[in-house]
């Protein structure tokens, strides 16, 4: 999305990305591949398909660096002339609103005895201070929080993400206006997008760390500011490109349906975060064609894109209160399909709701306050 004009391939993109983390986590919760969906929907694909939600969070990663480095070269012409003010301001507008109200509902569900919403150590059940997971939460550490004492509360623990996008977005308009050229500025980001394998390789024995942890993540996002600085310079044209894209789009297909991202995550994150980058860098100068434009299937996935963020926060509130009705264990058969569909239509319903009538207005009106140059990131 160019600052006003939503870019249609960046929220299809979004859309596939958002819809591949909800039926992870509603796989997760009700096992789908002991469902039979039919000839094609085996058991062995329905598992491939939901296994790897996590690569859809990467996609993410990638879209918010290669975004908000774009606005940001778009808003001040150069990154060294980032206004600290306005670009903070920026993300406390979008961030905050939803956040705050994520963490009224849970413990407002949780005073109210719903056990999915409650603090606790996985395993032991281990009661967790409120106080200290709402701190995690507002301070950006809930994946250090996660690493350290598990996925301590069902709906909260979406925010591992969250966390690590906003520190690398602390740093990001104090690397571009002390290190100041293009140049700099890149090598700085490719250092960061180097150590991410690295990073996980060291720490194989600890799924939370090579999931969840800043420098375990970071280079998804540093690959999407890489990517910004590149295609504004460089952009990408000729008749090749579609069959260029096609290919990478079958490329990252296949490493999402190979192997969990267990066995991958070493290199798979980080040519999931290229494939990504790929696809935008050739699609920046590439407007939606009519055939998208048409397709109701996309301009369904470009909705689900349109409200990712909300879908993001939110959806885990929907399925702790369909697993407080309906226990993943005595859910069986078609049972487990209508849950799905109740699942997608209860997310995206409160999703349109909070962004229609909370988050938005919020987010427009605080960019006039906290921010120099009102718009979206």
């Amino acid at each position: 999305m160019s600052t006003g004009i939503r870019n249609r391939r960046i929220d299809i993109l979004r859309g596939v990305s958002i819809l591949l983390v909800l039926f992870h986590h509603f796989n997760i919760a009700y096992h789908l591949p002991d469902t039979s969906l039919g000839r094609w929907l085996t058991p062995d694909f329905i598992r491939a398909v939901a296994r790897n939600g996590n690569y859809g969070v990467t996609i993410f990663f990638v879209i918010s660096g290669f975004l908000i480095t774009t606005n940001s070269e778009k808003r001040w012409g150069n990154l060294s002339q980032i206004d600290i003010r306005s670009f903070y301001g920026s993300r406390i507008a979008r961030i905050i609103p939803c956040l705050l109200l994520l963490l009224l509902v849970v413990n407002a569900l949780d005073f109210a005895g719903l056990p999915l919403f409650g603090n606790h150590i996985p395993g032991t059940h281990e009661p967790v201070s409120r106080w200290l997971v709402d701190f995690a939460a507002l301070t950006f550490w809930m994946n250090g929080l996660i690493g350290h004492l598990g996925w301590v509360n069902y709906p909260l623990g979406v925010l591992w993400s969250l966390s690590v996008e906003e520190v690398f977005y602390l740093t990001f308009p104090l690397t571009c206006r002390n290190l100041r050229r293009v140049r700099w500025i890149m090598l700085f980001w490719i250092l960061i997008i180097l150590i991410g394998p690295l990073y996980r390789l060291f720490h194989q024995g600890d799924e939370a760390m090579f999931l969840f942890a800043y420098f375990a993540a970071f280079d998804g996002i540093a690959i999407g500011c890489c990517t910004a600085l590149l295609a504004r310079r460089l952009p990408l044209h000729g008749s090749a490109m579609p069959t260029i894209q096609t290919l990478v789009v079958a490329g990252m297909a296949t490493l999402y349906l190979w192997k969990s991202i267990g066995a991958t995550n070493v290199y798979g994150v980080t040519l999931m975060a290229i494939g990504a980058a790929i696809l935008l860098w050739a699609g920046n100068t590439r407007p939606a064609g009519p055939m998208t434009q048409r397709n109701p299937a996309l301009r369904m996935i470009e909705w689900f894109g349109r409200q990712s963020y909300e879908l993001y926060l939110f959806h885990l509130i929907v399925l702790a209160l369909l697993r407080s009705i309906v226990a993943s264990a005595s859910a069986t058969g078609n049972l487990k399909l209508i849950l799905l569909a109740i699942f997608m239509l209860g997310s995206a319903l409160l999703a349109a709701l909070i962004a229609r009538f909370y988050s938005e207005p919020l987010n427009q009106r605080l960019r006039a306050i906290l921010a120099a140059h009102p718009g979206h990131v």
